[in-house]
């Protein structure tokens, strides 16, 4: 499985990105598919994650409410819509899939078996 993150840049404060992660190797619409964010000097931050049912998405605390994950099983990819964005949403943010087939995602980043290489979202003025 091999995994492409785009969609990253620079937003002001208060704006919106769409991060998107495509898989190729293999179909994963029974996989959980999952988003993290990293500071550099920091762990790496759990955001958002889906299992094999759709209404089973879990969010962070500090992004409920303003960002959106959704998945499209047909063109094998997951997104992550951003709005009001804050500064301290900045980061590098990654896409992971978990090997084996379940219901609901994990907020825990070692449950991950594949990994995207990231991309930087920067939420300056």
């Amino acid at each position: 499985v091999q995994l492409q993150a785009s969609g990253g840049g620079l937003v002001q404060p208060g704006g919106s990105l769409r991060l998107s992660c495509a898989a190729s190797g293999r179909s994963l619409s029974r996989n959980v598919m999952g988003w993290f964010r990293q500071v550099q000097g920091k762990e790496r931050e759990f955001v958002a994650a889906v299992g094999y049912s759709a209404g089973s998405i879990y969010y962070s605390d500090s992004v409920k409410g303003r960002f959106t994950l959704s998945r499209e099983n047909a063109e094998n990819t997951v997104s992550l819509q951003m709005n009001s964005l804050k500064p301290e949403d900045t980061a590098v943010y990654y896409c992971a899939v978990r090997s084996a087939p379940y219901r609901s995602g994990s907020i825990y980043a070692t449950d991950y078996d594949y990994w995207g290489q990231g991309t930087l979202v920067t939420v300056s003025s």
